[in-house]
């Protein structure tokens, strides 16, 4: 029977009723393997505090299988060797990029570096024909190659908010996929400082007007927000089953204050010191980040060594 006082959305009102998965099994078993040349899981670096969380990053991918290539882009002046050789000592290489400054005042403190993300659709010219591109902040949980074989330009996950709009139609810009274009690109370079969009959320913001109604919606598997745990559990339980990619939205296990650095060897009792948070609901995940950590510390015990070798010389 339909509730007489509907929900903001079905999401809202999640039930456990779809048991199809998400990929059709005969398309994966039939599709011939990834040139790791010509597809790209790529991320950024733009401030130390982030290298552990590229490092795990790069860890997970390779405990999945994940066929592509990889690479990271970075900023020059703004990370150090140290953290340019923990980020990449799990697999990702280090690519550097110009800054790309903000077009508005107003964007938030913490996003004044992310418009540099849109170098990715320049790509082309490293030969890179398809990338799903990662923040930092985010774990892999499952393969997820079957993108790269997608026909689109651009695919996102909607983004989610813990209060009102609650689910929404724009999407989160810390999982993308894209076709790099480096026409596409200088047509984006000449249209950030002119379009009309929200400053604070910087490319977010611009990215869901570029490609408004063009964007290809991605299942939260690609983009497990943990908003969705906090606006609606009960889908987040059920999200887990398929989720590819967790994304750390609103805890960072690897950051502490605002935005700051956090000693290697401190970074599993700062994952402790935030069990709190939101009232104690990302225990779970901050653990899973935790071993992923750990895991990423034993597996590139060598590699990380010599890094520290670095930072303490």
């Amino acid at each position: 029977m339909p509730d007489p006082v509907p929900p903001l959305t079905a999401l809202d009102n999640h039930q456990y009723l779809n048991s199809q998965p998400i990929v059709n099994s005969n398309f994966l078993s039939g599709a011939p393997p990834l040139d790791s040349t010509e597809n790209m899981v790529v991320t950024s670096l733009y401030t130390d505090a982030f290298a552990p969380g590229v490092a795990a990053l790069g860890h997970t991918l390779s405990k999945v299988n994940s066929s592509a290539g990889r690479l990271m882009l970075y900023l020059p002046d703004k990370v150090s060797s140290h953290a340019l050789c923990i980020a990449s000592s799990s697999g990702f290489v280090p690519y550097p990029v110009k800054r790309i400054p903000p077009p508005y005042e107003g964007v938030h403190p913490h996003f004044l570096d992310q418009y540099s993300k849109l170098t990715v659709w320049a790509l082309d010219g490293l030969g890179v024909e398809s990338v799903v591109y990662l923040d930092a902040d985010t774990l892999v949980r499952r393969n997820f190659d079957e993108l790269f074989r997608m026909p689109f330009n651009f695919g996102a996950v909607p983004d989610v908010y813990v209060d009102d709009p609650g689910f929404t139609l724009g999407f989160n810009a810390g999982m993308l996929f894209v076709r790099p274009s480096s026409a596409v690109f200088d047509e984006m370079m000449s249209q950030i400082g002119t379009a009309q969009y929200k400053a604070q959320d910087a490319e977010q913001s611009f990215l869901n007007h570029y490609y408004g109604a063009d964007a290809v919606r991605l299942p939260y598997a690609y983009n497990a927000n943990l908003a969705i745990k906090r606006r609606k559990p009960e889908l987040w339980t059920d999200l887990k089953r398929s989720a590819r990619i967790v994304h750390y939205t609103l805890v960072k296990p690897f950051l502490q204050g605002d935005y700051e650095t956090v000693d290697l060897d401190e970074l599993d009792r700062n994952v402790v010191r935030q069990y709190g948070a939101w009232g104690g609901i990302f225990k779970e995940e901050l653990d899973d980040w935790a071993e992923a950590w750990r895991e990423t510390r034993q597996t590139y015990d060598a590699e990380i060594a010599n890094c520290q070798k670095i930072y303490y010389h």
